[in-house]
C-alpha cells in the first residue's frame, strides 16, 4: 500500500475517534462474534459459489469486507496454534502454542495443548473436561475486552473441539464449552465453573446429537449437481467403519464413530484426541456437528443475553466438523462440498438470528480459519501431480538408527513431533558430544530422507532473523522451551501421517499456500463492503478488533491493524 494511502486512512481513523469522543458515549458493537472454520481453504469461498444461498457466505462477501490474500506466517499450521494466533495476535514464538501436542523435556512425555490435570470435568464423568488455557502464554483479544470493561463484558467460547473453544475464549473467559462424545453433551471444566448453568443442562437434556444422527446423511442437493467435486466413489477417500464404500447416503443411525485407520493416522499427526467407539461421537465427522455447535451457540446468546446487556460481549465460535470431514474424505470430495453447503445455511441462520436479537448492524463478525488443507496424495498421483507422504515414526526411527551407527547404542531421539526432532540432550552430554554438531548431523540425515525439502537446526533458528520466506515461518513457529532441536520442511504436496503411507483423506501443517491461505472476512458493525488483495497476516485480526473496540491489544500482539477495513462507512 502506498504511503499516501496509509496516511489518509490513518487520518480517517483518527478523525473517527475524535468524533466519537465528542459524543455522549463511546461507540462500540454490542456483540463481537469471532468465527473460525476448521480447515477452510480460501478457495472454498468461490469454488462452491454457485451452490451457496444468499444468506451465508454470499451475504458476508456482499455486505462485508474480504481480505483475499490472508495467510498464516508460521509453521506448523495446526488447530491449536491457529486458534491461539488469531486471538492473541501473535505467533507460537510468543504465545507458546507450538502444536496440538508437543514433547515436554521436563516430564519426558508428550502433552496436549489444553491438557490440565489440576482441573476436573464439569458435565461429564470422562477426562474430556480436564482442560484449560494454561499452556497459552499471552493474553487474547477476549481477555483484553474483559480487562477493558472491568470484567463486565461477557466472553463465551463454543466449539466441538476443546482447543477450538478454550484458546479463543482466553484466560479470563466467563465460560468455554466443548463436546464430549461419551455422553453427547457440551461440557466444561472447573477452571471456569463448578457446575453447568441451568440452560446448558437443559440443552444437553434434549439429546440433539442423537436426533441429528437418527437420519442418514444424504446430499443437500441432487448428487449430480456436485460438479465442483470428484465422483462419489474414488480411491482417495476413507469410508466410515461399517461402510463398504465412502459413498452417499451414509447410514448414520447404524455407523460406529470410530474413524478408519488412515484417518486416525492423519488426525494423530496433527494432535487430534480420539475416543473409543461411541455412536454419539460420530457427529463430529458429519456436517451436523456444525449444526449442533450453532444450536448451542444461539442458545448461549439467548440465555446469557450476549450483546443485549449494554456492554460489548464476545462469542468465540468455531466450527470443527469441516476438519473431521476433510481429514476423512479430502479436499475434492462431495462430502466436503456438502459440508460447506450446509455450513453456509448455518451461517445464514446465525446472521439472521443476530439481526433479530442484537440488531441489524450492531454485531461485529469476523470469519477466518485455523489452517487450510492439502489434496490427498492419492488424488495428486491419479492426476499426475507431485506429492507423497511420510510417517513420523519412520522419520524418528531413520534418524535414530543413523545416530546409533555413528555414536553407538542409546536412545538418541526422544520424540518427533510437529516436524521437529527432539534429541536426548542428557545422553549427548554424557557422551561428551557437542549438541550443535549432533544437530548438524541430524540436518544431514533428515535431508536425505524421502519427501524432505530441507532441515535446519534450532541453533540457527535462534541466532538469525528472517522477514520473509521459509525460514521466517520456522522462526515464528519456534518457542525454545517447547520446540525441538532440528526443524524439518517437507516438499510441497507431501503429507505427514502416522498411518504411513497415506493416500486417502488429507491433513495439514506445512508452510505451503494450500495450508496457509485462508479466508478473512469482516461483516456488520461499521464494516464497509469491499475487498483487498494486499497481504494480511492472521495475527492482524486481534490488532484490528482491538482498534475497533478502542481497547488494548493482547499483551504479546505482533500484528497490525488492517486499515482498509477499519475506515468507517
Amino acid at each position: 500500500m502506498k504511503k499516501s494511502l496509509l496516511l489518509l486512512l490513518a487520518a480517517t481513523l483518527a478523525g473517527s475517534a475524535v468524533g466519537q469522543k465528542k459524543g455522549k458515549a463511546l461507540a462500540r458493537p454490542k456483540l463481537v462474534v469471532g468465527i473460525v472454520v476448521d480447515q477452510m481453504r480460501y478457495d472454498y469461498l468461490y469454488r462452491y459459489w454457485s451452490k451457496y444461498g444468499s444468506g451465508g457466505f454470499r451475504r458476508l462477501l456482499g455486505e462485508g469486507f474480504s481480505y483475499e490474500n490472508a495467510h498464516y506466517n508460521y509453521v506448523p499450521t495446526y488447530t491449536g496454534p491457529g486458534h491461539a494466533s488469531i486471538y492473541t495476535g501473535t505467533t507460537p514464538s510468543f504465545h507458546g502454542i507450538i502444536g496440538n501436542n508437543w514433547f515436554e523435556r521436563e516430564t519426558g512425555r508428550g502433552t496436549y495443548v489444553t491438557e490440565d490435570r489440576s482441573v476436573k470435568s464439569v458435565g461429564s464423568t470422562s477426562e474430556q473436561g480436564q482442560m484449560s488455557p494454561r499452556h497459552m502464554l499471552t493474553s487474547t483479544i477476549t481477555d483484553e475486552l474483559r480487562l477493558a470493561t472491568n470484567f463486565q463484558s461477557k466472553v463465551i467460547g463454543v466449539c466441538i473441539k476443546d482447543r477450538g473453544s478454550i484458546l479463543p475464549a482466553g484466560h479470563a473467559a466467563n465460560a468455554a464449552y466443548w463436546y464430549d462424545g461419551s455422553n453427547g453433551a457440551f461440557i466444561s471444566s472447573t477452571y471456569y465453573q463448578n457446575t453447568l448453568p441451568e440452560w446448558v443442562t437443559k440443552f444437553n437434556g434434549e439429546n440433539r446429537a442423537a436426533r441429528y444422527l437418527d437420519q442418514p446423511w444424504n446430499t443437500l442437493l441432487p448428487i449430480g449437481q456436485y460438479t465442483e467435486s470428484s465422483p462419489d466413489d474414488v480411491a482417495w477417500e476413507s469410508a466410515f467403519r461399517g461402510e463398504a464404500k465412502p459413498v452417499f447416503p451414509h447410514d448414520l443411525p447404524t455407523l460406529s464413530a470410530t474413524l478408519p485407520a488412515a484417518v486416525k493416522g492423519a488426525l494423530q499427526a496433527t494432535g487430534e484426541k480420539t475416543t473409543p467407539a461411541r455412536n454419539l461421537d460420530l457427529i463430529r465427522s458429519t456436517p451436523f456437528g456444525n449444526s449442533l455447535t450453532l444450536d448451542f451457540a444461539l442458545e448461549a446468546v439467548r440465555a446469557e443475553q450476549l450483546g443485549q446487556r449494554g456492554q460489548t460481549d464476545f462469542l468465540a465460535l468455531s466450527f470443527s466438523s469441516t476438519d473431521y470431514v476433510g481429514h476423512q474424505f479430502g479436499v475434492n470430495a462431495i462430502e466436503t462440498q456438502d459440508t460447506y453447503l450446509r455450513l453456509d445455511q448455518d451461517i445464514a441462520r446465525l446472521l439472521t438470528y443476530l439481526d433479530k436479537t442484537v440488531g441489524k448492524g450492531q454485531a461485529l463478525v469476523f470469519l477466518s480459519a485455523d489452517h487450510a488443507a492439502a489434496h490427498a496424495p492419492g488424488f495428486l498421483a491419479d492426476h499426475h501431480l507431485p506429492g507423497g507422504s511420510v510417517g513420523p515414526r519412520l522419520m524418528q526411527d531413520s534418524i535414530q538408527q543413523a545416530l546409533v551407527r555413528r555414536h553407538g547404542p542409546g536412545k538418541w531421539v526422544l520424540s518427533y513431533e510437529n516436524q521437529q526432532v527432539y534429541l536426548n540432550r542428557p545422553l549427548i552430554a554424557e557422551k561428551k558430544l557437542n549438541l550443535r554438531l549432533v544437530q548438524d548431523e541430524v540436518v544431514d540425515i533428515a535431508g536425505q530422507l524421502a519427501g524432505v525439502n530441507r532441515a535446519i537446526t534450532a541453533d540457527d533458528v535462534q541466532k538469525s532473523h528472517w522477514e520473509s520466506g521459509m525460514l521466517m515461518y520456522l522462526e515464528n513457529g519456534y518457542y525454545p522451551k517447547r520446540s525441538g532441536d532440528v526443524l524439518v520442511v517437507l516438499q510441497p504436496g507431501w503429507l505427514e501421517s502416522y498411518s504411513y503411507p497415506v493416500n486417502k483423506g488429507t491433513t495439514h501443517g506445512s508452510l505451503n499456500n494450500y495450508d496457509t491461505h485462508v479466508p478473512l472476512l469482516f461483516w456488520g458493525w461499521r464494516v464497509k463492503q469491499g475487498e483487498s488483495s494486499h497481504p494480511a497476516k492472521i495475527t492482524d485480526i486481534a490488532a484490528t478488533v482491538a482498534r475497533w473496540l478502542h481497547i488494548q491489544e493482547p499483551n504479546g500482539c505482533t500484528g497490525e491493524p488492517l486499515l482498509e477495513v477499519l475506515s468507517a462507512k
